[in-house]
């Protein structure tokens, strides 16, 4: 099997710069071989990808496309945190928030976007346990972000 590292390159994705906090936290933090990493929105070179309520300004495909944003900026909170990214035994768990219109029920396909990115970069050590949850708001009016947990050696 190959490296997360080289998965990453074969999907064409490269790892952003760890996303600087917006307030008082650390990106990611390590307590044992757990890896707790914080909300990350989807920024890119520092600005939103995107902005909006899903199921208004945002369809469902772009809030899915901009959880993958999410997972892969933490990613690189891990990475920055173990070094190399085969270090990672399982990714443990991933809660999605997604800022969506009342009417809009579809918070488990776009929290898909980060999943399966997450299974596309490390195998079966990227299948979690996950919620995906409905909100009125996020921070800069992004429509998704995405927390995990994650077990290294």
């Amino acid at each position: 099997m190959t490296a997360p590292e080289e998965r990453l390159a074969d999907l064409g994705l490269t790892l952003p710069e760890v996303v600087p906090p917006v307030a008082a936290y650390q990106p990611a933090v390590r307590t044992g071989d757990y890896i707790y990493v914080s909300g990350q929105v989807p920024l890119v070179g520092g600005t939103p990808a995107g902005t909006g309520k899903v199921g208004a300004e945002i369809t469902p495909g772009r809030a899915k496309e901009l959880a993958a944003v999410c997972a892969l900026n933490a990613v690189a909170a891990v990475k920055a945190e173990v070094g190399e990214l085969s270090r990672v035994r399982r990714i443990v768990k991933v809660v999605g928030f997604v800022a969506s219109d009342p009417s809009f029920t579809g918070q488990p396909q776009v929290v898909n976007g980060a999943s399966e990115l997450l299974g596309e970069v490390f195998g079966e050590a990227g299948t979690h346990a996950r919620s995906a949850v409905g909100v009125a708001v996020l921070p800069l009016d992004v429509p998704v972000e995405v927390e995990m947990i994650v077990e290294a050696g």
